[in-house]
């Protein structure tokens, strides 16, 4: 694995064609994706993204299960076997503890492994190595061994595949010093945090969504340059509004902009704020949101104790506390193992009209103004 980085590819863009193409458009009023020339789905975001890294350094290189032959699972690394051969993109044994230590390993060495898995509920087989080596190992060194390794595959709920398959991730690996934990809604930040994830010299754990990668966006040329990169640790404001402040992350994001909507046609003017990135957190952004509106409702996916909205919550008591109107609401799955039936599913996992209701009760709405005339 270590002929990897001695070997030298050309740094051809794959979507250069297509920036010749791309005209200007008016901006998408709902959010704000600038001058938005086209869509993109999440699924073509992080294909290009890890095409475009992979020509870039060749110590870029890809592993995991199926990710070669198979184009992989969910069909992120589709073409990348074609173009970069079998030893820049590996396929791996279902062994997630020995290909991550492998991962880990050739990071040690000055390669950029990106490692795949099919889903993130596989990642429990190998976490000894994403926390004890990955995460620790610059800090045990005194700053001397980087490990530039990005963790990467579907997290959270998907659909009907029960309680060992459709768990969140974000606040487990989130509370690992070491670590930085990315969490991807759109194709803009698919793209951009990506290619930022790859470049980084510690490791990164990339959670995205099953059900995202289907999804359209727009984007802009700016987002289709190659050279286009989103920091790591700031969060995007999805939305502006002066009433109640949103906090959301993945799948999430986009529940809180359906929920700001029909908040909107009631008065309601909801500021939602993509956090992008878990650790770490941007609580500069989340507290100047809170100190604009007075109100703060987090929504997650994952069980609610000891949460990423708890961390968010604790954030904007520490920093915020004499700014809030009303007591902070946290919108999260519910405390048990995910049920199987389609039913139960749903009740499980947080719905739009959760988040409205919420919403509500942190601006004295929840009865209707008639009732109250």
């Amino acid at each position: 694995m270590l002929g990897v980085a001695r070997r030298r590819l050309g740094s051809g863009c794959v979507l250069g064609q297509l920036m010749q193409a791309l005209r200007p458009a008016a901006a998408a009023a709902a959010r704000t994706y600038s001058a938005a020339a086209k869509e993109m789905t999440v699924r073509e975001a992080l294909n290009s993204a890890l095409d475009e890294e992979m020509s870039a350094d060749p110590s870029v290189f890809l592993m995991g299960e199926e990710v070669g032959e198979y184009q992989g699972a969910y069909k992120i690394s589709k073409g990348l076997l074609d173009k970069y051969g079998p030893d820049r993109v590996l396929d791996t044994p279902i062994t997630e503890a020995g290909f991550t230590g492998i991962g880990v390993g050739a990071a040690y060495q000055g390669l950029r492994p990106v490692v795949e898995f099919m889903t993130f509920n596989f990642s429990m087989q190998a976490i000894d190595h994403i926390i004890n080596s990955a995460a620790k190992s610059n800090y045990m060194s005194a700053g001397q061994i980087n490990v530039p390794i990005v963790f990467r595959g579907p997290n959270g709920a998907a659909a009907g595949v029960g309680a060992q398959h459709s768990q969140c991730y974000a606040a487990w690996y989130a509370h690992v010093p070491g670590l930085k934990v990315l969490t991807p809604y759109s194709a803009e930040d698919a793209r951009g945090l990506l290619k930022a994830a790859i470049r980084d010299p510690d490791p990164v754990v990339f959670l995205e969504n099953e059900l995202l990668y289907g999804e359209s966006f727009p984007v802009s040329a700016e987002v289709i340059d190659s050279s286009f990169c989103l920091p790591i640790g700031k969060a995007k404001i999805e939305r502006e509004g002066k009433d109640v402040t949103l906090t959301a992350f993945s799948k999430m994001v986009g529940y809180a902009l359906q929920a700001a909507e029909i908040l909107s046609k009631e008065g309601i003017s909801a500021e939602v704020i993509n956090l992008r990135s878990i650790r770490p957190l941007d609580r500069a952004t989340i507290n100047a949101s809170v100190r604009k509106t007075n109100r703060l409702v987090t929504l997650e996916e994952g069980f609610p104790q000891h949460g990423v909205g708890a961390e968010i919550c604790m954030s904007v008591v520490e920093d915020s506390f004499e700014y809030l109107d009303a007591p902070v609401e946290r919108i999260a799955g519910a405390d048990v193992p995910m049920p199987y039936a389609a039913n139960l599913e749903r009740m499980a996992v947080p719905q739009v009209e959760d988040i409205v209701r919420a919403a509500k009760r942190a601006c004295y709405r929840a009865v209707p103004m008639a009732a109250t005339a």
